[in-house]
């Protein structure tokens, strides 16, 4: 046998994957010979601040590509409102009609149902935001329709391989090797909506993590005196009551959370020290370049995944021409060089590996360093006169693109270059007044159209222009939705992370007693385990799933009936075949929000659902009269912002922190993940017979102890209940 005989096979090559947020982006993607292209429309896009693209564009581009023997997939990869469902059966249904695309990347469970009676055909991939995060998650995924997993960014090679030689057959995978991290996990992140109704799950996240934030010295003392204020006017007020305990309220009415921990927080002052300030959850670029060659050989690994929707032409052509050269010459030491000296100029923000390499488990944020996008240029001289003056570290080139300061600064600004600029030499930036920087204050170019590569894109301009556009077909058709079930009232649940001391576990009246799901709280009784509703953490990463398989199997055994699934694919770790006494829920991390998602989770068996805590009041009270299952709701509590599995480095856990605006903040570690919570709790509980009468028959109520020294919330905790979820 030669020695080529004993060479294995070499694996198919993984499908380099490009974004276009735009038309010019588009065809830069095809120009550096991408394998397939990922797009938003400009309706249901989980990046509705890139340009995105109608039908009769699309359906043109969508030609150009499959003629140049390249895919193309469309995301529409939001949560669909309860009022949404037939606009998104109408556009899947026209997309299949006019576009006919290889693949449509979906969050929400409802579009595997509405795409496919829309007569969609290509692909349906779950996307990041849908929370595939462990192997059991892909067998629930292929039972239900779906033919790819896009992967989670926070996993390790070691955890990608696992995933790989756990994917059934008939289901592909996708991994991201370069583009933007988000600190929080990916469909587990509400802080932008929280913040203000514009959601991540909707596509409109206004990136509060890359703010700076401050804690400690005087922002600790600030909140400390406030903390201290609100005690003294809250005994002040409770020494007011009457004598028989009421004070404008009924006791139904206040927060079991604010019975058990209004006067347990003990107020401590503040460590001293100084303040310290940084951008603590702000991430910098995955960027996996020479480590990329490891993927190769992975089962099901189809796609290498670039991200980067709101990016220009110039960073698409590179980044794809960079990893193409890294795919196909893994053993090439002048092609790697190459490829890494493409990247350094594709302007994103400097690169990290993430967790991507389990021995060294870097955290991707830089607190006191530059995590925003775009290359260094120079710093901002005054000149006496008053003019900003920039001496470039490189040539500038008409159309270039700048952006003074980063983003959370008072005179960020951008403005394009009108004229080439030679190394050190001079270009004098004209701002308005009111955004004047100061000295010192640095320069980034932020995007680049030389000429050669404008030059190109004119070229497959044309041939774009050559192709006729399939014109918009109308859809009199309307969506076959479940058949809704008449409410069903429950016990409330208090949700704790570990028992009550010394307290009877069996709840008060119309109340049942619920615990997180960990290894602390799964070692109670045999008589006390069947009286606990259980809740499945948010997130199971590959490692952690055996453990709470064994968990949750060990409690069923000891009578355990009452579960809360967090993601729909922890059906996977209960019988196939439920008992009538089972009583398995959807949590409110489902992020169920229409009747076809709650139809595909009564399909799986669940008996009852939580709805989303993001929908606002006019989705929350049109819902139940849709739904096929029993609805339940998040009454009141401290509800997590974001979940991450990145580290924290700069702020300390379990104490406040503030945002520039004054917010306040605080975080927690629960196993491997940080849980941030804002400083004011959710709290409907004056909307409880609103959310009743509309149909919603159980609550839960979350118990989550603040740290001390967290002021009283001045502001009402209603999530979107006024406002609107964006």
């Amino acid at each position: 046998m030669s020695t080529q005989d004993m060479q294995p096979a070499t694996p198919r090559r993984p499908e380099i994957l490009a974004p276009a947020g735009d038309t010019p982006s588009f065809l830069a993607a095809l120009a550096a010979g991408a394998d397939a292209v990922y797009l938003g429309l400009k309706h249901f896009s989980a990046r509705m601040q890139a340009e995105n693209f109608g039908l009769t564009e699309l359906s043109r581009l969508t030609d150009l590509a499959h003629a140049e023997n390249a895919r193309v997939y469309v995301a529409m990869n939001t949560l669909v409102k309860p009022g949404e469902n037939a606009a998104a059966y109408r556009l899947a249904a026209r997309l299949a009609r006019q576009v006919r695309p290889d693949g449509l990347i979906i969050q929400d469970l409802a579009m595997l149902d509405l795409a496919r009676q829309a007569g969609f055909e290509g692909g349906l991939f779950l996307s990041t935001l849908a929370n595939l995060t462990h192997p059991e998650a892909l067998a629930q995924a292929k039972a239900l329709g779906a033919n790819r997993v896009i992967l989670p960014r926070e996993l390790s090679i070691d955890e990608i391989r696992r995933m790989g030689e756990a994917c059934p057959e008939g289901l592909d995978l996708e991994c991201f090797i370069h583009g933007a991290l988000c600190y929080c996990v990916s469909g587990r992140c509400y802080w932008s909506s929280y913040m203000g109704g514009k959601s991540g799950l909707r596509g409109r996240c206004v990136q509060p993590c890359r703010r700076i934030y401050r804690q400690g010295g005087a922002a600790a003392q600030a909140l400390f005196r406030n903390a201290e204020n609100e005690e003294r006017q809250a005994a002040r007020h409770d020494g007011k009551k009457t004598r028989d305990g009421r004070d404008g309220r009924s006791s139904r009415d206040v927060r079991p959370f604010e019975r058990e921990n209004r006067f347990s927080r003990q107020l401590r002052p503040p460590a001293r020290g100084k303040e310290h300030s940084g951008r603590f959850f702000s991430c910098l670029d995955l960027s996996l370049d020479v480590l990329a060659k490891t993927l190769l050989d992975i089962p099901h690994l189809v796609s290498w995944k670039i991200e980067g929707r709101k990016k220009g032409p110039h960073y698409v052509y590179h980044v794809v021409t960079a990893y193409r050269m890294l795919r196909d010459n893994p053993g090439d030491s002048k092609a790697r060089k190459v490829a890494e000296e493409i990247l350094e100029m594709a302007l994103g923000r400097p690169g990290s590996r993430a967790r991507f390499l389990p021995q060294k488990n870097n955290v991707p944020t830089t607190p006191d360093g530059q995590t925003s996008s775009g290359l260094l240029a120079g710093k901002i001289r005054v000149e006496p006169d008053g003019r900003l003056v920039l001496k470039p570290h490189f040539e500038l080139l008409p159309q270039d693109y700048l952006r003074i300061g980063v983003e959370d600064e008072r005179w960020h600004a951008t403005l394009p270059v009108t004229r080439r600029i030679p190394k050190a030499g001079s270009l004098i930036l004209r701002l308005p007044k009111h955004k004047t920087p100061k000295a010192g204050t640095p320069v980034f170019l932020i995007d680049r159209r030389e000429p050669e590569l404008m030059r190109l894109l004119k070229s497959w301009q044309a041939r774009l222009d050559a192709l006729p556009g399939r014109p918009s077909k109308a859809v009199d058709s309307a969506p076959r939705l479940p058949r809704a079930v008449k409410p069903r009232s429950r016990a409330d649940m208090l949700l704790r992370a570990s028992l009550p001391q010394g307290r009877e576990t069996r709840g008060g009246r119309n109340q049942l007693l619920a615990l997180w799901l960990s290894p602390r709280s799964a070692e109670i009784s045999r008589t006390v385990a069947p009286r606990v509703a259980w809740w499945l953490p948010p997130v199971v990463w590959p490692e952690e799933e055996e453990a709470l398989r064994r968990m949750a199997t060990r409690l069923w055994r000891d009578g355990a009936r009452h579960f809360v699934c967090n993601a729909p694919w922890q059906r996977g770790f209960f019988p196939d075949a439920l008992p009538e006494d089972a009583d398995l829920l959807a949590g409110p991390f489902c992020n169920a929000a229409n009747a076809p998602a709650l139809g595909m989770l009564a399909g799986m068996g669940f008996t009852g659902a939580f709805v989303s805590p993001e929908l606002a009041r006019e989705d929350l009270l049109a819902l139940p009269e849709q739904s096929p299952l029993p609805l339940g709701a998040v009454l009141s509590g401290f509800w997590p912002v974001g979940l991450s599995r990145f580290g924290l480095l700069g702020v300390k856990a379990n104490e406040p922190f503030m945002s520039p605006k004054g917010e306040v903040f605080w975080a927690r570690q629960y196993g491997g993940n940080v849980w941030i919570y804002p400083g004011w709790p959710l709290d409907l509980t004056a909307k409880r017979q609103e959310l009743t009468a509309a149909g919603y028959g159980f609550f839960v109520h979350i118990q989550e102890n603040p740290p001390a020294g967290l002021p009283e919330a001045r502001r009402q905790g209603l999530f979107n209940w006024d406002g609107a979820l964006l």
